[in-house]
């Protein structure tokens, strides 16, 4: 049975992408060239990495003993626990203390990494290995290191989204089977709500955006969006599978209860990272969340059979049941690094060596980041753990883009997620289109 550690680090991260990170190219003074170090030589690297937890520590280390054994010549200075703000300080800085590999949960600071010249592009170094990252990579990890043609990174493990439920809550509802479609999903989000007073004995869905993990990207996902157009401008307004995603949240929103009476049970629930989780306690029969959550999940004995799938689709989608959202974990190399071939030795081991990013999977409880990991008979998991797996090799998930401002953009639409669905804001098409200016507006003053 897989265990898993949730990854605050990342949505702490994630908080801050409206302000953070602060990057530029005249300080890290990145080279087309750069790597002019001998990896056959006896050397030292810095490896700077997000991860905290005692289990993970462990892995990392793992990870490297591996590396180092293949690479004796090679040692590595692995010092963990770094946030994305100390990274940049550190790529800002240089010096001989300086990370020359660097690890991040925060794949919404790929646009960040790549426009500042903070990491270098990694493609010569992949075409000089033989390696294409198109046939290497599952398509949406691919997509989220890349930035305006710039790879600056590299998927290290992934986190896939999927739909658990609470299979006996499904039996008692008479409900044979998940939902496959958002008007499935509705019709038993409903039928699994037990009112008790005037809050809730069970709720079948917590929709809010202020829910656990119920964020605008990870709805949206299933809809296929198209965040920016050919010209960089937000296609918030003009892409009708936004329109339909809020729509169908505010409809949930509605038929459960309203946005008040929601809020209200929500202020007495556990939070998403204890064992009071609301889907753990069976408050909530249904939850949108990573591949995580199944370790943690059971680890806090519940009193019901869990269920795993993927999310909905939206019924005229149907055909690509089985999708999700993705991101992950990234890593990149230091333009101020005078060791850019030793560290590549490094990234490549760690991002493409199977049994190594299949032994790291099995430690960490995440999602392999490559296709043949993926596949791998060496994986280990409980069988309701295929789910993510499925969800991360299928060509249809989807991830959001980078930006040059990086999550910002993310954050100003889940910004009028919450005055949408509170009724703040009534008119929708009016607010995607003020919403869409005030991401265009961000994007041209970030440049």
């Amino acid at each position: 049975m897989p265990t898993a550690i949730p990854r605050v680090a990342r949505k702490a991260a994630f908080a801050l992408t409206a302000s953070a990170v602060l990057l530029t190219a005249a300080c890290t003074g990145q080279s087309n060239s750069g790597a002019t170090d001998d990896p056959s030589k006896d050397t030292t690297i810095n490896f700077w990495h997000a991860w905290s937890a005692p289990n993970e520590v462990k892995a990392v280390k793992s990870l490297v003993a591996g590396f180092e054994k293949t690479h004796p010549n090679i040692h590595v200075n692995v010092v963990g626990n770094m946030t994305d703000d100390k990274i940049n300080q550190a790529l800002r800085g240089g010096g001989d203390r300086a990370p020359d590999v660097i690890s991040s949960f925060t794949t919404n600071n790929v646009g960040k990494f790549c426009s500042s010249g903070a990491l270098i592009d990694l493609d010569p170094f992949f075409k000089k290995a033989g390696i294409d990252p198109e046939t290497t990579f599952p398509k949406a990890m691919n997509e989220y290191t890349r930035f305006d043609g710039d790879r600056c990174t590299v998927p290290l493990l992934g986190d896939a989204y999927g739909l658990y439920y609470n299979k006996t809550a499904f039996e008692k509802a008479g409900i044979a089977h998940p939902p496959k479609t958002w008007s499935e999903f509705e019709a038993d989000a409903k039928k699994l709500t037990i009112p008790q007073g005037g809050t809730y004995k069970q709720l079948g869905f917590m929709p809010d955006y202020h829910g656990w993990e119920s964020t605008t990207e990870h709805y949206f996902a299933q809809f296929s969006p198209t965040y920016f157009g050919k010209d960089g401008k937000s296609a918030l307004a003009t892409d009708p599978a936004f329109e339909k995603g809020f729509t169908l949240q505010k409809k949930l929103v509605d038929e459960l209860g309203g946005f008040q009476k929601l809020e209200r049970f929500r202020a007495t629930l556990g939070d998403e990272w204890g064992p009071k989780h609301p889907f753990h306690t069976g408050q909530v029969a249904m939850q949108l969340d990573g591949e995580w959550r199944l370790g943690m999940a059971e680890e806090a004995k519940p009193k019901f059979e869990i269920g795993v799938a993927p999310l909905p689709v939206p019924d005229d989608q149907a055909d690509r049941y089985g999708k999700g959202y993705i991101t992950g974990t990234i890593a990149g190399i230091a333009a101020t690094s005078h060791k850019q071939n030793a560290a590549w030795e490094l990234v490549k081991y760690m991002t493409t060596d199977t049994d190594a990013v299949v032994g790291f999977a099995n430690d960490i409880h995440n999602v392999p980041s490559t296709l043949a990991a993926l596949k791998s008979p060496k994986l280990k998991y409980d069988p309701r753990f295929r789910t993510f797996l499925d969800i991360a090799a299928n060509p249809d998930s989807t991830t959001t883009p980078a930006s040059i401002n990086g999550g910002v953009y993310l954050v100003t639409i889940q910004q009028f997620g919450y005055d949408y669905e509170s009724g703040k804001v009534t008119d929708l098409k009016a607010g995607l289109r003020k919403t869409a200016a005030q991401i265009d507006t961000d994007i041209a003053q970030a440049k």
